[in-house]
């Protein structure tokens, strides 16, 4: 997954951005607590994402937080970072996840321990208003954590099935979720496509139960609907999961389309994941 997003919430509200960047704290501490214990086979078991291991899962996400940092406290070290990565901008994150995998477990996992901390802390001093610099448009604090949210996510599902866990989720995906629907347009633009003019109507169940809505109600205001599961939801838009194998309902012809390139991660078209099995249901 290539480490800069499209603009997911421009919400200056420290109040917004302090609980947003409790949420990524808990999905860090919950994904450290998975990875924390495991011995050499397990820290190099290969996960869904090809070359990767379960170490490189973890030094990706270490390097992001960092360069993160670096965009909320030092603008100047952080456009060097952009330079270097701009030189190789096809394989620095392969690049910079290699490199991290090589290190010794406990060491890596001490500096994201560290990095996840000074992040969390620095995000939530960004003064209102302010946009952090970033490999695409600059963002605001709470689009960046709710970014690193998606990410951490994401990867942790990785690692997740890499050691073959299931790890209960909790509502903390509504963040996951809202950045799948607020780049909706996005996944049409990298694929060359023209969004529609219309919003679709996305309605999920969240984990706890409840029913989470985006877009308006009214039928003839969409060009379709979305309905099921949260977390498939987020399976899908993170591309950690096929089509077939998710308990959603697609109704109407652009929900379908859409649903055959959904992706909330930026750079080119991603390529997905192998079906398991056969479950979506398209109306």
């Amino acid at each position: 997954m290539i480490a800069f997003y499209p603009s997911v919430c421009d919400a200056t509200d420290m109040s917004i951005v302090t609980d947003l960047v409790a949420d990524l704290a808990a999905e860090g501490e919950e994904l450290d607590a998975l990875v924390a214990p495991l011995d050499e086979g397990g820290w190099r078991a290969a996960t869904p994402a090809a070359g990767w291991s379960v170490a490189h899962q973890i030094a990706h996400l270490y390097w992001t937080d960092k360069v993160a940092l670096l965009s909320a406290t030092d603008p100047e070290a952080f456009a060097e970072v952009v330079a270097e990565a701009m030189r190789n901008i096809d394989g620095f994150t392969d690049v910079t996840a290699e490199e991290g995998a090589a290190r010794p477990k406990d060491e890596l996992l001490a500096d994201w321990r560290a990095a996840r901390a000074a992040l969390a802390a620095a995000l939530v001093d960004v003064p209102d208003g302010t946009k952090l610099p970033w490999f695409g448009p600059p963002m605001s604090a709470a689009s960046m954590a709710t970014a690193r949210m998606m990410e951490t996510w994401a990867h942790g599902l990785d690692i997740a099935d890499a050691l073959g866990v299931e790890v209960t989720p909790t509502d903390r995906i509504r963040h996951v979720a809202h950045i799948g629907v607020r780049t909706r347009d996005f996944a049409y633009v990298v694929n060359g496509m023209t969004p529609p003019q219309r919003p679709f109507r996305i309605e999920l169940t969240a984990p706890s139960g409840t029913t989470w809505t985006w877009g308006p109600d009214d039928p003839e205001a969409v060009y379709g609907t979305v309905r099921g599961s949260a977390v498939d939801f987020c399976r899908l838009v993170t591309q950690r999961r096929a089509l077939a194998d998710l308990d959603l309902e697609l109704d109407g012809e652009s929900v379908r389309e859409w649903a055959s390139i959904a992706q909330c991660f930026a750079g080119p078209p991603g390529s997905g994941r192998a079906p398991r099995s056969t479950g979506t249901r398209a109306l």
